[in-house]
Order: C-alpha cells, then structure tokens, then sequence
C-alpha cells in the first residue's frame, strides 16, 4: 500500500497533538490533586473585630433555635451555616479559641463576630468588650 506524502506529514502531527493533550490532561490533575489535600483550617474566612454577648440573652433563643448559654463556646456570625466550627485568633495576642455558630450577628458596623461569654474570656478579652480577631475554617 502506498501512502501519500501528505497523509504521512499529518499523522505525526495528530500523535503530537494527542500527546500533548494527554500530558496537559496529567498536568492538569496533578495541580488539582496538590489543591484538594490543603485543609481547610488554612483557610482565613474573615478578619475584623469581636465583641460579646450581654449576660442579657441567656437562655433566650437563638436565630438557630438553641437557647442562648454564656458558658458554651458558640457565636454568631452574619452568613456561615449553623453548626459550623470557627477558629477564631486574636491578632494582637494570638490567642485562640473554638466556636460552633448557632445565631445571627453581630449587626454593628465592622464586627464580624459575636462570642459567648465563655470564648471571649478564652481570648482575653472581658475587660475591653471587643478585639481584632481572624477567623479560620476548622475541621
């Protein structure tokens, strides 16, 4: 059988460009395979400033419906689910302390979150009402 000279210029030229497109292909999910083993505690959600509950709400409702509870390590934020774990770190001391979300807020300019009694007391932070805080996904 007899091929032609140009049939026999294009096959290379498909097996190039099949070559390639696999190894872009392998390329491509080795980039995505790095980015799916980063945990997500890596992850900054939000920086801004803390303040606290009034002793006021305990035992009222919640946006989640729990009663309110000045002794557990639970917040409030604007937009992130209920039941969802934070990290919140104080920037100018790094402490830091673990909060469930279980209600709406704060609804004051600049604050990002509302801490229970008990986790503002973990990041020090009874005595000036409010601090800088970062707030970080936990597993």
């Amino acid at each position: 059988m007899v091929y032609s000279r140009k049939a026999s210029l294009a096959r290379p030229h498909g097996w190039r460009l099949l070559c390639l497109g696999l190894f872009l292909l392998l390329l491509s999910g080795c980039a995505g395979d790095s980015l799916a083993h980063q945990s997500r505690d890596d992850v900054t959600i939000q920086k801004g400033i803390a303040s606290f509950y009034s002793d006021r709400f305990q035992g009222r409702p919640t946006a989640s419906g729990e009663p309110f509870d000045q002794q557990a390590l639970t917040a409030a934020h604007r937009t992130l689910p209920f039941g969802t774990k934070v990290l919140v770190t104080r920037r100018d001391t790094g402490r830091q302390v673990e909060v469930e979300i279980t209600d709406r807020g704060p609804y004051i300019k600049g604050r990002v979150i509302d801490l229970s009694k008990r986790a503002a007391r973990a990041l020090g932070m009874l005595g000036r009402g409010t601090a800088p805080v970062q707030l970080s996904y936990v597993r």
